[in-house]
């Protein structure tokens, strides 16, 4: 599948649809694991859930900045004009994508709810996100509600392993 940083104009319209189902789905998954492994027993002040949510905002940055440029150096042939820079914006899905936890922790460490257990909201949330994304590809790829159901549920099963993990390690 090309990158629609680099696509041919013709290609743009499905390229772009998949790379937001691609970010979405990608940026979820890290979501979840960087929830894992900044949630710490003992670790759940406002201000850790500040710095939670900090972490998340510069790791969703930081993901989308390796994975643009890697699409953009990885690309065969001469690189056009602002190319890099397409490569990079293209990547918008997965920041997108974690912004929704960087708001739970932070509002946990804003005073807004309980920043005890705060992660179990986030890991719902984003399983959530992953299923409905999983969904809705299946069913843009005109797959049966049957088939659509199931992709949705596969997605949402990386979101519970990254839980189950976490359960499993700590």
């Amino acid at each position: 599948m090309a990158d629609p940083a680099t696509a041919a104009p013709g290609r743009h319209a499905h390229d772009a649809r998949s790379q937001l189902l691609f970010g979405g789905v990608y940026g979820a998954v890290v979501a979840c694991a960087m929830v894992a492994a900044l949630a710490q027993k003992g670790h759940d002040a406002p201000a850790d859930r500040r710095y939670d949510a900090a972490w998340l905002l510069v790791t969703a940055f930081a993901s989308a900045l390796a994975h643009g440029y890697s699409h953009y150096i990885a690309e065969r042939g001469p690189h056009r004009r602002g190319q890099a820079l397409r490569a990079l914006a293209a990547e918008w899905p997965l920041v997108v994508a974690m912004l929704p936890t960087v708001l739970i922790m932070a509002g946990a460490g804003w005073g807004w709810w309980s920043a005890d257990g705060v992660e179990y909201p986030a890991f719902v949330f984003n399983i959530a996100l992953l299923f409905v994304l999983g969904l809705l590809s299946a069913r843009q790829a005109e797959r049966r509600w049957a088939i659509a159901l199931a992709t949705g549920l596969v997605d949402a099963l990386f979101g519970l392993i990254v839980v189950i993990a976490n359960a499993i390690i700590k």
